[in-house]
């Protein structure tokens, strides 16, 4: 005795199709809205997207960091891409969480993942100068120690200066995004200016 599936599916097909519809929209409208697609670039105005890590952002654009690097250069691992992207992707998430349900700290940490992957690239930038073997003669077993203890250890105002939580930073606000190769002066300003 054979059973009979149809009468069941289309009973189901038109609220499958309406479920799936759904999904796939809110899925595309939630990635559209949150700009997705930015966080698989290296601009840094991708990371001011979420409002605490404007004091992060200013302190950083105010170091000399900012004229080689950007996040992604420290935060992000650079052994191979795929794993480049499975960090990101995977701390990108834990952020959208935290943000999203707003349970951001006061003083923003980074966990013992991040910091591993932060020491790392200081050491792949600098490298020279911590085998450097004149700067071993002074810098009290810099070589030696620097597998021992994270660079910040020592370098902490490096490079985002003495930004330790939200309201560090006085008068901070989030940058403006601009197009260098546009001017930034609007329309109606200009037209004020040259009367």
């Amino acid at each position: 005795m054979a059973f009979n599936f149809l009468p069941y599916q289309s009973r189901w097909l038109p609220y499958a199709i309406v479920i799936f519809g759904t999904i796939v929209g809110l899925s595309t409208f939630l990635a559209k809205e949150s700009e997705v697609i930015s966080y698989m670039g290296d601009d840094p105005k991708t990371c001011v997207n979420c409002h605490v890590m404007t004091s992060e952002y200013n302190s950083w654009m105010h170091s000399s960091h900012r004229e080689a690097t950007s996040c992604n250069d420290c935060h992000v691992p650079h052994n191979n891409i795929a794993n480049k992207y499975f960090f990101k992707a995977k701390d990108g998430l834990y952020h959208a969480t935290v943000f999203t349900l707003r349970q951001e700290p006061q003083v923003i940490k980074m966990k013992e993942a991040s910091q591993e992957v932060v020491h790392n690239n200081c050491i792949r930038c600098h490298s020279n100068q911590v085998t450097d073997v004149k700067l071993s003669s002074w810098l009290d077993n810099h070589a030696e120690n620097r597998t021992k203890r994270q660079c910040w250890d020592c370098h902490r105002e490096v490079p985002h200066g003495k930004v330790h939580g939200l309201a560090s930073t006085k008068y901070t606000i989030a940058p403006i995004p601009t197009d260098p190769e546009k001017d930034v002066i609007p329309g109606w300003l200009q037209n004020e200016m040259n009367k």
